[in-house]
C-alpha cells in the first residue's frame, strides 16, 4: 500500500510539474517563469519578521548598544525601511489605479490560458510568461503537498519565510478569494503546530508551522517548514493577485528560525550551484513576466558579465553601495559608501531623501515644501557655506552652528552657540527635523562646489530643492518631457550602473490619458546603519541579478 501511494504521489506530482509555469533545461537550471503584478496593486504592507533570541539578534550583526530589544521581538532598522517603503509604496500606487485600467483591462484577456502553452527555444522548453498586466511585482506557482497543492506566490528576497492559506483560515474574508492548503489532502504532511505570525503595515498574518513537501518546477524539496496562515485580518491579501510569499532572505531573519525553502534545496543536494538568479522583463506589452533560475543563470537573459559586490550583512542581501550620480555628476551622498540591499519584494527604489530632492528637482517631478529645510537655508546658509569652504567635514558642519546633537564622531554637550548668539541650554531642545534639513542642505551644497557655482548660485539650488521634496503621495512627472530627462547611475563594485529616464519613470496609460511617476521614492536611515538604498524591480528590471550564496555575493549585468 505503501509503495502503491508513494507511485501515486510520484505520477501526480509528474503531471503537476509539466503544468505549471516552471522547466528544468537540459542544462540543469530549475526556471520558474513570473507573472507580472501591476504596479498600482503593491503585494503588501510592511513586513516586520518577529524573534525574540539572543541568537537571532547576535546574528543581525549589532552590539548590545545597537539593538532596541523588545518583549514581542527586536528592533532592526535595515527591517523597518524596507516597512516604511512598502507601506509608502502601497499607499502612493493607489492613486494610480484609474490610470492603468485601461490598459489592464486591454491585455486581460490575452493572457488567459497561459498554463497551456509552452515553447522552445534552442532545443530548451520554455514556458510562456505568465498573466502580466503593467511593469510591476512578480510572482510565480509553486505546489505544496502530494499531491501538489498549487499555489502563486512572490519570490521575495526581503523575506525568509514561506506561508499560504490555510483551510482552516475560515474567518478572514481573503482567505475565499484564494486556494488554501488543505494537510489532509497530503500524504506528505507532518505536523508541527509552532504559533507564528507576521505583522505587516497594514495587516499581519497569523497562523502555525507545518511541513510538507514544495515543488518548484523540477524540484520537489522534502520536509519543508511553512506557515498555514489561519487569519489574515484586513483588506491587504483580499484583492492580491498572488496567494502567499516565498522568502529567499537568509536564515537570520527567518520567523522562528525556520529553514528558508532555499536553504532546503542546497541541503537536500537539489541544485549544482548555491546561486539563484532573476530576469524580470520590463516590457509591459510581453507576455513573458520574467524568470527565477534555481541553481544558476541563464545567459540568454543577460548580455556580458555579471560585476560582484560581496554581501556585508547576512539578513537581507545587503552590500555596500558608492557614489550616486546625476547626469553624471556625483550626489555627494554616497561618496563614503551607503549600504543597499536588492529586494525583488519591492517595486521602486528606495533611498535618502537628499538624494530623491535632487533626482526629483532634474525630472520635474511633482513636490512638496519643506519649511525646515527653507528656514535652515535662510537663515544658515551663509555660514553653513562657509563651513564647507573651511574644509570643515561635511558631518560636522550643522553641530558647528548648533542644528544637530552629532558631530559625526560623538554627541555635543550642551552649551553651544550659534551663529545668531543664542546658547542651546540643552541638547534636547535640538529639532530633528531642523538637523536633517540641515544635513540635507549641507549635501546639496557640497555636491555644487564641483560646479563652480557662485554662493548665490549655491543658495539657490538647495532653496529650490527645499521646494521639492518627495511627495508622501508619489511625484508625477510630466510624460512629455521623458526623452530630456538625464540618466541615474549607482556605483557598484566599481562599475556605474545607469538607469535611463524610460527605466526609472513609471508610465501609466496610453496617449492623453498617460501618466507617469517617478520610479523613486525616500528613506532615510541615519549613520552607522546608514544611509540605506533599497534597489528593488526598477532597478533589478535593468539588470539581471545573482544571488550567489556560495560566495557570499551578488552580481549584475545587463539585462537582455
Amino acid at each position: 500500500m505503501g509503495h502503491t501511494t508513494c507511485g501515486i504521489c510520484t505520477l501526480l506530482s509528474v503531471l503537476f510539474v509539466s503544468s505549471m509555469l516552471a522547466s528544468a533545461a537540459n542544462d540543469g537550471l530549475i526556471r520558474i517563469t513570473l507573472k507580472k503584478r501591476p504596479i498600482m496593486e503593491s503585494i503588501y504592507g510592511d513586513l516586520v519578521p518577529k524573534s525574540s533570541t539572543v541568537e537571532h539578534e547576535v546574528a543581525l550583526g549589532y552590539s548590545g548598544d545597537d539593538m532596541n530589544c523588545a518583549a514581542e521581538g527586536i528592533y532592526d532598522p535595515v527591517t523597518e525601511a524596507i516597512n516604511h517603503v512598502r507601506l509608502h509604496q502601497q499607499r502612493m500606487l493607489k492613486d494610480i489605479e484609474a490610470a492603468a485600467m485601461e490598459q489592464r483591462l486591454k491585455h486581460f484577456w490575452s493572457y488567459r490560458g497561459f498554463r497551456e502553452r509552452n515553447s522552445l527555444k534552442d532545443g530548451i522548453k520554455y514556458p510562456l510568461a505568465l498573466k502580466n498586466f503593467l511593469n510591476a511585482q512578480y510572482f510565480g506557482q509553486i505546489g505544496v503537498g502530494c499531491p501538489p497543492q498549487n499555489f502563486t506566490v512572490v519570490f521575495d528576497t526581503g523575506s525568509s519565510n514561506l506561508w499560504v492559506p490555510s483551510a482552516k483560515c475560515i474567518f478572514s474574508l481573503a482567505c475565499y478569494f484564494h486556494p488554501k492548503y488543505e494537510s489532509r489532502s497530503s500524504s506528505t504532511y507532518k505536523e508541527n503546530g509552532t504559533p507564528a505570525s507576521i505583522h505587516y503595515g497594514t495587516g499581519s498574518i497569523h497562523g502555525y508551522f507545518s511541513e510538507d513537501q514544495v515543488t518548484i518546477g523540477d524540484l520537489v524539496v522534502n520536509n519543508q517548514e511553512f506557515i498555514e496562515a489561519t487569519h489574515e485580518p484586513g483588506l491587504t491579501f483580499l484583492a492580491a493577485k498572488f496567494d502567499g510569499i516565498l522568502g529567499l532572505g537568509f536564515k537570520e531573519i527567518s520567523v522562528e528560525g525556520a529553514n528558508p525553502v532555499w536553504y532546503n534545496m542546497i541541503q537536500q543536494n537539489l541544485v549544482t550551484e548555491k546561486v539563484f538568479s532573476f530576469w524580470l522583463n520590463r516590457n509591459a506589452y510581453d507576455m513573458n513576466g520574467g524568470e527565477i533560475v534555481f541553481g544558476g543563470a541563464d545567459t540568454n537573459h543577460y548580455k556580458g558579465s555579471h560585476t560582484y559586490t560581496r554581501v556585508t550583512r547576512k539578513a537581507y542581501w545587503q552590500f555596500e553601495m558608492g557614489d550616486f550620480l546625476i547626469g553624471g555628476k556625483s550626489t555627494g551622498i554616497c561618496v563614503d559608501g551607503c549600504a543597499a540591499i536588492a529586494d525583488s519584494g519591492t517595486s521602486l527604489i528606495a533611498g535618502p531623501i537628499a538624494a530623491i530632492a535632487q533626482i526629483h528637482a532634474q525630472i520635474g517631478a511633482t513636490g512638496v515644501a519643506n519649511e525646515e529645510c527653507k528656514e535652515v537655508v535662510a537663515g544658515h546658509g551663509h555660514k553653513l557655506l562657509e563651513l564647507l569652504q573651511d574644509k570643515t567635514p561635511p558631518a560636522q558642519v550643522c553641530s558647528k552652528i548648533g542644528l544637530c546633537e552629532f558631530d559625526g564622531t560623538h554627541g555635543i554637550s550642551a552649551g553651544i552657540d550659534s551663529v545668531l548668539g543664542e546658547t542651546h541650554k540643552s541638547a534636547d531642545d535640538v529639532s530633528d527635523a531642523t538637523c536633517n534639513a540641515c544635513e540635507m542642505a549641507v549635501s546639496w551644497m557640497q555636491s555644487e562646489f564641483v560646479q563652480n557655482q557662485t554662493k548665490e548660485g549655491k543658495l539657490e539650488y538647495a532653496n529650490r530643492l527645499c521646494d521639492n521634496m518627495p511627495s508622501p503621495v508619489g511625484s508625477y512627472v510630466d510624460c512629455r518631457h521623458i526623452d530630456s530627462l538625464q540618466n541615474v547611475a549607482f556605483s557598484i563594485g566599481g562599475r556605474a550602473f545607469e538607469l535611463t529616464p524610460e527605466q526609472y519613470i513609471l508610465k501609466f496609460g496610453e496617449g492623453f490619458l498617460a501618466h507617469c511617476m517617478s520610479g523613486f521614492t525616500a528613506l532615510d536611515i541615519p549613520p552607522p546603519i546608514g544611509p540605506l538604498w533599497i534597489l528593488g524591480d526598477v532597478f533589478m528590471g535593468a539588470y539581471h541579478t545573482i544571488f550567489d550564496y556560495g560566495n557570499m555575493r551578488v552580481g549584475f549585468a545587463d539585462s537582455a
